[in-house]
C-alpha cells in the first residue's frame, strides 16, 4: 500500500513539473511571427545593408546605423509609450528615422498628404498610412530631446524590387535603388548651407537614455504585442 502511494505521490509532482514547465513556456514565449512581419524584416535587412554601403561611401567611418529596431519611449505613462524605429542612422549631416516598407506594386499619392496608394498587379488598390506620417512623432520626439541645431529627419524607403513609386509622392518617400544618392544630396545640401555638424557618438549616446535598443528586451515584445492588438493605432502596414 505504502509503494503504491509513492509512486501515485511521484506521479502527481511529475504532472504538476510538466504544467509549471509548459505554463513558462507559453507566458515567456516571443509572439510568433507572421508572414507580413517575416516580410518587413526581410526587407529591413535590404535597407540596411544599402545604409551601410552608402554611408561608408559618403562618410567614411564616421557614422551610426544601429543593427536592429529600437524603441523610443517618448510618451511615459501614456497608453502607447513607445515607438518602434526600423533604422536609426547618425550622420555628421543629419540624423534619420527611416521606415521600411516592403511592399510591391504601384505606390501613388493618397487622398491626404498622410495616405499613400498601393496598387497591386491585378489593379486592386488599397490606402495606406505613408511612412512619413508614421515617423512624425518619432522625429518631433528627437528633436526635443537632441540639440536643436541638430538635422533630424524621417524618410520611408521600399524595399521591394518589384515596387514602382510616382514622382508625385514627397521626396522622402524613396526606393532601395534611390538611398545613395538622395544620402549624397542631402550631405551637400548640409554642407554648403554651413550648418553644424552632427557628433556621432554623441548623439549616440543622448538616444540611448530615452530608448530601448536591445530586440530581446521584455519592452520590444510588449511594444510588438500592443501592435498587434491596435495595428491601426501605430499603422504598420508590413
Amino acid at each position: 500500500m505504502h509503494t503504491f502511494l509513492f509512486f501515485v505521490a511521484l506521479a502527481v509532482l511529475a504532472w504538476r513539473a510538466i504544467r509549471r514547465n509548459r505554463h513558462s513556456r507559453t507566458i515567456g514565449a516571443p509572439t510568433p511571427r507572421t508572414r507580413s512581419q517575416a516580410a518587413g524584416e526581410a526587407g529591413e535587412a535590404v535597407v540596411h545593408t544599402a545604409l551601410q554601403r552608402a554611408l561608408q561611401w559618403l562618410c567614411g567611418d564616421n557614422f551610426y546605423v544601429h543593427p536592429t529596431p529600437i524603441l523610443l519611449h517618448h510618451a511615459p505613462g501614456s497608453p502607447f509609450p513607445t515607438a518602434e524605429v526600423d533604422h536609426l542612422v547618425i550622420t555628421p549631416f543629419g540624423l534619420f528615422v527611416i521606415e521600411t516598407k516592403n511592399w510591391s506594386g504601384a505606390i501613388e499619392p493618397g487622398p491626404n498628404p498622410d495616405t499613400v496608394v498601393r496598387i497591386a498587379a491585378d489593379g486592386s488598390y488599397e490606402i495606406r498610412r505613408s511612412p512619413i506620417a508614421q515617423n512624425r512623432s518619432k522625429v518631433q520626439f528627437l528633436r526635443a530631446v537632441l540639440p536643436g541645431m541638430w538635422t533630424v529627419e524621417g524618410i520611408g524607403v521600399f524595399a521591394n524590387e518589384h515596387c514602382a513609386i510616382s514622382p508625385a509622392l514627397p521626396l522622402g518617400l524613396i526606393r532601395t535603388a534611390d538611398l545613395s544618392q538622395w544620402m549624397r544630396a542631402v550631405k551637400t545640401r548640409h554642407e554648403k548651407s554651413g550648418a553644424v555638424a552632427v557628433d556621432v557618438k554623441a548623439a549616440w549616446k543622448a538616444i540611448q537614455s530615452v530608448a530601448e535598443t536591445d530586440p530581446n528586451a521584455a519592452a520590444m515584445e510588449e511594444h510588438r504585442r500592443r501592435v498587434s492588438i491596435h495595428p491601426g493605432v501605430f499603422g504598420r502596414n508590413f
